[in-house]
């Protein structure tokens, strides 16, 4: 079950964290991936250990922030590897401060990579996915949509932003047997998180039902179920992954 064999899926964001996560899920599931992120000393390490695990794997320098270049970046993918079947927004910056401190600089950033790179680039894969008359697309938005975070009006405004853009096109695409969805984890351990304090992990922990913190594997097995077979039926939802941290 849960297998992807044969499928190529495309993860942006895929150099580090979360988005490294999802795609070594989705590789160790059979998927040919294209690890896509701005850093491509990180991606080609990756991508060899993938490779050597026997695993496919394939790097794409891509920066999802100027989306006038992401038609012209997939072209150079070798053929074998066309049309991407399955699609994960992942890539994201954050750059918080308080409303009355946050530059216009500082919320465009934001929402340039985060919610207008993924239009950007969901809408150059998806011309595939339409032709196939098969697709999934999943974007990673983050638990702060749905609830909100003190200085982090650009970010919440981005991730709420994802969910309105995958619902409007889940209903545009789904007669094409695509299906588009999203993943809203909580608070995940990653190097982010890895600096707090042990005070100050306690705290968040407190506020999860679970008591802990999500791990990476955690948020990538929503994302695996999400992009499988299994997931046929799946479409416009938001899956929670937070550990009861929003309900």
């Amino acid at each position: 079950m849960f297998r992807l064999d044969g499928r190529t899926a495309l993860v942006t964001g895929a150099s580090q964290g979360i988005g490294e996560g999802i795609a070594r899920r989705l590789a160790a599931a059979g998927a040919r991936v294209v690890l896509a992120a701005r850093s491509r000393d990180k991606l080609e390490a990756l991508a060899a250990e993938l490779r050597a695990a026997g695993q496919e794997a394939w790097p794409l320098e891509l920066d999802v922030a100027q989306p006038e270049t992401v038609a012209d970046r997939l072209a150079t993918l070798p053929e074998e590897l066309l049309p991407i079947q399955i699609l994960v927004n992942n890539a994201g910056i954050t750059a918080d401060n308080l409303l009355l401190r946050m530059s216009l600089e500082d919320w465009r950033r934001v929402l340039d990579t985060n919610l207008t790179g993924a239009f950007a680039l969901t809408r150059a894969v998806a011309r595939g996915m339409v032709r196939a008359r098969w697709g999934r697309i999943v974007s990673v938005s983050s638990v702060v949509a749905l609830m909100g975070n003190p200085g982090q009006a650009n970010y919440a405004a981005a991730k709420a932003g994802l969910i309105g853009f995958s619902k409007s096109l889940a209903r545009e695409l789904g007669s094409r047997n695509i299906t588009v969805n999203v993943v809203a984890p909580g608070f995940v351990r990653t190097a982010m998180t890895g600096a707090l304090s042990e005070e100050q992990t306690a705290t968040l922990e407190r506020q999860i039902v679970l008591g802990r913190l999500g791990t990476l594997d955690d948020v990538a097995a929503a994302v695996h179920y999400l992009a499988s077979e299994e997931a046929s039926y799946v479409t416009g939802e938001v899956l929670n992954v937070s550990g009861g941290l929003y309900m």
